[in-house]
Parts: structure tokens; sequence; C-alpha cells
């Protein structure tokens, strides 16, 4: 039995810095320098002459025809920890994770230079001024001299993360509400609706202690919070946009769209809101209903016994207008189960096409303070 073969041969293991993830055959492999196999001068030892490193995935990710977690993650200048299949030769790294830790300098970028030239591989040579270890071709990573724990994590108020300012300082403040202040008069009773003129987005819930906050956060700047600091536990997801949800201890959902909302359902929605709802639109709002044109489809609105339907048009008209001709044609229809009361503020024009007809169940009285005129080709006053 060949004892050189994979897992035989003993255990070698490695430590180093990822300086390369470009993988042309898009496995999720990266190119790493390992403490104490390979040398820090990337003049003799360039980057792409390391072999590739393959990811290792939990086994809660299938890693096959992509079902599971995709294998990325890392980028250049982060340490990591593996293991090489082939033993002593180490020319097939695994990944097994990476290393946090407190980066003690900021990479630096290094450009490449030509160097003389190679006659028989008839090119130019190039050299670098500096050392490897490091994210050397972008100076990206790490970006600052501090625990390479995301700070949301940290929660350090002193040092707060830069989306926490962000979200703080966007908060909506007085939102202001319907309110139905018009002609109380000779009208019917209008129950005032005065007790919230405005309400406020809630405050940033966030008072993560560590090690509570589990974050992730993408190089774009997407970030999502499972929060299990005791007393302040939320979920947050946060578009780098701005665009996300929270979700407070006490079940409070926040939700902020930095942009256009669409919601497409393609069978029926159901809407149970036990409390008061209060909307404010700062601009138009168009509702159409039954757009397929079939019979049946009306729009309904039913308001419990004790309160009332108001509407209030503060500068501008109530236009009320049914379309069609024959069998299509609409009615407008008022049944009051009680007074109907109308109060015109200036003149009042009524067009009939057809037939007016007024059935008076008991007295009518009329008060015309000018002139009473009616016309007619025959009058009847009985």
């Amino acid at each position: 039995m060949n004892k050189n073969f994979m897992g035989k041969d003993g255990f070698q293991w490695f430590v180093g810095v990822v300086e390369d993830r470009q993988d042309p055959k898009h496995l999720g492999r990266v190119k790493v320098r390992c403490l104490g196999y390979h040398t820090e001068d990337i003049n003799k030892l360039k980057t792409e002459d390391l072999p590739w490193a393959h990811p290792m995935n939990p086994i809660t990710s299938a890693t096959v025809s992509g079902i599971g977690q995709t294998p990325l993650g890392v980028v250049e200048g982060t340490w990591v920890v593996g293991f090489f299949s082939d033993g002593s030769t180490a020319q097939q790294p695994i990944i097994m994770g990476t290393l946090p830790g407190v980066p003690s300098t900021l990479p630096t970028k290094i450009e490449r230079k030509e160097g003389a030239y190679d006659s028989i591989l008839k090119v130019n040579r190039y050299e670098y001024a500096g050392k490897g270890f490091q994210d050397y071709k972008n100076a990206a990573y790490p970006k600052y001299t501090e625990t390479d724990v995301n700070r949301l994590a940290v929660g350090d108020e002193e040092n707060p993360h830069s989306t926490l300012t962000l979200r703080k300082a966007d908060r909506n403040l007085a939102v202001g509400v319907a309110q139905i202040d018009g002609i109380f008069d000779g009208v019917a009773p209008i129950d005032p609706d005065l007790d919230v003129t405005s309400w406020d987005e809630p405050e940033i819930p966030y008072a993560a202690v560590y090690p509570s906050n589990h974050v992730y956060e993408s190089e774009g700047g997407h970030i999502r919070e499972m929060d299990d600091t005791p007393g302040s536990e939320r979920i947050h997801e946060r578009h780098a946009s701005g665009t996300g949800y929270e979700i407070h201890a006490n079940g409070t959902k926040v939700s902020r769209i930095k942009g256009d909302n669409y919601e497409l359902t393609t069978g029926n929605g159901f809407l149970h809101l036990q409390g008061i709802s209060r909307q404010t639109v700062d601009k138009g709002l168009r509702i159409r209903v039954n757009s397929e044109g079939s019979s049946g489809n009306n729009y309904n609105l039913e308001v419990g016994q004790g309160s009332n339907v108001n509407v209030e048009v503060n500068g501008g008209n109530i236009n009320l207008t049914t379309l069609g001709s024959g069998q299509d044609a609409g009615d407008i229809n008022i049944n009051a189960s009680r007074n109907l009361n109308v109060q015109v503020g200036n003149d009042m024009n009524v067009n009939v096409i057809g037939k007016a007809i007024e059935n008076v169940a008991k007295t009518k009285d009329e008060f015309v303070v000018g002139n009473n005129r009616k016309t007619g080709k025959k009058i009847d006053l009985n």
C-alpha cells in the first residue's frame, strides 16, 4: 500500500496571507503566501507562482452545482489557516478558515517596475520594490489598525460604525398626519382626530455588547446583524444604499427604502392591521381597481359603527364621475339613513338632462333671501 497518499504521510498545516483571489476557473481558489514555506521577497517568488489554495466549506453547504454557500469571502490581505493535502510537497493547499487580529500596519501598494530583458523568454522581467504577506496590489485591506472584528460587533461607543452614525442622522421626525379642520357648522358632525398631529421614526435601538452581536459585512458595505444582546435583541439588514429593515427587541419593525418600492403578488393579498393606520404621502396617490374590466370586482369601503368617513381637500376640488353609456353607464347613489346636510359656500349648479323628481314625505321649507324664479312651459301649483 502506498504510504505517500493524501492524509497518510503526516499533517502539514500553514498560516498565510491571501494575495490574489482572481481564480480563472471560478472555484473560489486564492493565492496564499504561507509563513515558513514561502519567502516574503515577491521578486524571488511572485504571487502568480504561488499554488492555488482551495477553500473548505462547512458541512451545511453542499458546494456542488451552485447549491449551498458560494465559496467566496476572503479578500487580499486576509490571514488564513489551512493544510497541504499533498503533505511536505506543499503544492496543494486547502484553507480551513480565516484568522482575525489587530493589524500593526496598513498595506503598502507596490507598483510593478520593468526590469532587464529576458533573451530566453523574450520579455522584460519585472520587479517589485517591497515585500509580500500583504495586499500589496490594491492596498485595500486591512482598512484600519484595530481589531478585525466588525465595529458593530465590538460595540465601542467611542468608535462607532459609519452606518450606525448615518442611520441615527437619517431618522424621519415630525411626519404630519391627516387632520380634518374644515367646516363644522351645519354639516354632519366630524369627530376631531387631534390626538396625534405627527409621528417620529423610532430611535435606532442599537445597544450591542460584545460578544453578543453577530455581524456580516460585505466588501460593498451590505450589512446583516443578528444581535443577541440581552434586552436589546435585534435583527438588522441594510443595503449599502441605505435601504433595509430593523426588528427591535419589542417586535417593532422599521423599514426604510432609499428608492422606489415594487410589490408584485400573483395571488390574493390579505392584511390585518389591529391598530391605527396613518399614511402620509408627500405627492400623489392613485388607486386602480378592476383593471381587467370584469364584473363583480368592486371597490368597497366599510367603516364600523360609531365612526365617520371624512374627506377634506385643501384648495382643490372633489370630483365624482361615472363614465360609460348604455348598460355600462353608472349611477351615483347616496343613501342617508338619517339626515343629509349640504352647505355651499358660493353658488350651487345642478344640470339635469332627464327628469328631476323630488318626493318629500313630510314638510318642505324653502327660504330665499333674493329673487326666486321658476320657469317652465307649464308650472302646476297644487
